[in-house]
């Protein structure tokens, strides 16, 4: 049969059969290995984000915590300094205390020893004016005895002479 227009119908139908099979062997060949592949790598890149947003909560959660740790010693650092602060100042203060107090036995020795001295040399004068007294009053006496016994002389010689 043949229809106007010269159109086969069976060439039509072989046509579009050939068109079938050559559409399923391309799906087949070509579509669904690269829909596969496309999907496989899809898969892919989303585990390695999935991977990558834990390792960063992780990490995160790690910075957190030596963030938290750092703020500790931070503070154990701040409250030794403090106590070492406190500990050296009262180092100093009974350093200074003792200095006084080493003062004050320094000067009260010298004061009591001062004043051994003071009665030494006190008592060293008393002696040597006592001396110088002694001797002064024999060398007056002396002169006194000389000028009596010149008087005693010459009152002798003023009778005999009469």
């Amino acid at each position: 049969m043949n229809i106007p227009l010269n159109i086969d119908w069976q060439q039509i139908l072989l046509h579009l059969f050939n068109f079938v099979i050559l559409t399923g062997g391309l799906y087949f060949l070509l579509y669904s290995p690269v829909k596969k592949f496309m999907n496989k790598r899809l898969k892919y890149y989303k585990d390695l984000d999935k991977q990558a947003n834990k390792k960063i909560k992780e990490t995160n959660k790690e910075k957190a915590a030596y963030e938290a740790k750092i703020a500790n010693v931070n503070n154990e650092i701040s409250k030794k300094r403090a106590k070492a602060a406190k500990e050296s100042e009262e180092l100093a203060q009974s350093r200074i205390l003792a200095a006084e107090q080493e003062a004050k036995q320094i000067v009260d020795n010298a004061k009591v020893s001062a004043e051994k001295e003071k009665k030494r040399i006190i008592e060293g004068a008393q002696k040597e004016i006592a001396a110088l007294a002694v001797v002064a009053t024999k060398k007056l006496l002396e002169e006194q005895s000389d000028s009596f016994n010149q008087f005693i002389s010459a009152t002798k010689e003023g009778s005999e002479n009469e």
